[in-house]
């Protein structure tokens, strides 16, 4: 027993406590905009969701701290294997498909299919690519380092790997799922991983200057799926369908300019506490950050950012102080996937950007989600405790 509680005392101990303060507060902020958000409903079982995710989440921080990530990154056939065959996973019964996209997993089809009225409503699904984003960034960080010590970074004959491996990871993941959101932050973790590791800034250019002319193509000759048209063109012109792709961004618009400098107050929103769901829709998930601004104002929002900013400036720190190459570019790679969600939600709640179903980290609602940010940041606290390397220091 004292053993036991020595292991746990020495793995708290080394685990970076000032990550995991400013993750569990964002996480707890979080809850109390959840449990506002969904109050019309009343129903206190997101709430309950969020935090036995939470506590799920700080226990697997603490597992992974323990953890050293570089012998994780040697198992890289198994990593790759898992990637490919966890997605796959949505192509089965247990895939779940809900606004267009197929995924999630969980039993609720399965359930509805035998009629067994607890698995239909089993409130615990499961995103992949939320979980594959961690190890996909351990996949490509171990395959940067390795490319950075025998080859030269700046040829373009050595930046063709790593680059179809986040293309056909993003590829791959859409053809499934159709989710096109959650794919490409896939490709922007890339991008930052691909920056840090060395590649030549003119192969970034060319590669973001050939997505942009891919699009535009795809655009022009009538290649998009149906939907992502409109979702562009209210964009572009806020008054296009405002009842119809404008509707949820237009009225999350007018949440975050009626709460002002302080908001309406807690629970007391007039959108987030109508009865009707069209008033503010996806409100504890996509929507979050406009409650936050109807009934916090935009002190409560500037405190969010303020949040979410320390907690990637938190792990660029550790990634400049980490022991290893391919430690420094994981650490790369779990900021870029914040940054990317971060400006992803904002951006739709500003209505500046098209809605791409991304939520906001640590703050919307989402039992996986939040296990599975927790897990991330528990990779970075593994590397935070390691010595600060030598051709840092030299």
């Amino acid at each position: 027993m004292n053993r036991f509680r020595d292991f746990l005392s020495d793995v708290v101990r080394q685990s970076d406590m000032v990550l995991l303060s400013l993750c569990t507060v964002s996480t707890l902020y979080g809850m109390v905009l959840i449990a506002s958000a969904t109050h019309f409903r009343n129903t206190f079982k997101y709430v309950a969701i969020q935090g036995f995710g939470l506590l799920l989440g700080v226990l697997l921080y603490f597992l992974l701290s323990s953890i050293d990530v570089s012998e994780v990154g040697k198992k890289w056939k198994w990593l790759l294997a898992f990637n490919f065959g966890f997605i796959l996973l949505l192509r089965t019964p247990f895939g779940l498909t809900r606004n267009g996209n197929r995924a999630w997993l969980g039993v609720n089809d399965i359930g509805k299919r035998l009629g067994v009225g607890f698995l239909e409503n089993f409130p615990i699904t499961v995103q992949p690519a939320e979980i594959v984003k961690i190890t996909f960034i351990i996949l490509l960080a171990r395959q940067l380092a390795l490319l950075q010590e025998k080859k030269d970074l700046t040829r373009f004959s050595n930046v063709i790997q790593p680059t179809a491996h986040a293309g056909i990871m993003f590829l791959f993941y859409y053809v499934i799922s159709k989710d096109a959101g959650s794919g490409l932050v896939y490709l922007f973790v890339f991008v930052c991983m691909a920056f840090a590791g060395g590649f030549a800034l003119r192969w970034i250019f060319l590669g973001l200057g050939g997505a942009v002319g891919g699009f535009l193509a795809a655009w022009n000759f009538n290649l998009l799926r149906g939907d992502w048209y409109d979702r562009i063109k209210v964009i572009l012109d806020h008054s296009y369908q405002p009842e119809g792709k404008g509707w949820q961004q237009t009225r999350g618009m007018l949440a975050l300019g009626s709460g002002k400098l302080t908001g309406q107050g807690l629970f007391n929103g007039t959108q987030t506490q109508s009865l009707y769901r069209s008033s503010l829709p996806e409100r504890q998930t996509d929507f979050i950050f406009c409650v936050c601004g109807e009934e916090l104002g935009f002190i409560g929002c500037l405190l969010v950012i303020v949040l979410l900013l320390a907690i990637i400036v938190r792990c660029l720190i550790v990634a400049r102080e980490a022991p290893t190459r391919m430690e420094s570019l994981v650490c790369v790679g779990m900021a870029g996937m914040l940054i990317f969600q971060t400006i992803a939600n904002l951006g739709m709640c500003l209505f500046l950007l098209p809605v791409i179903g991304l939520t906001l980290p640590f703050f919307s609602y989402g039992g996986s989600s939040i296990v599975t940010l927790f897990a991330a940041m528990g990779v970075v606290s593994g590397i935070k405790k390691r010595s600060r390397p030598e051709w840092l220091i030299n």
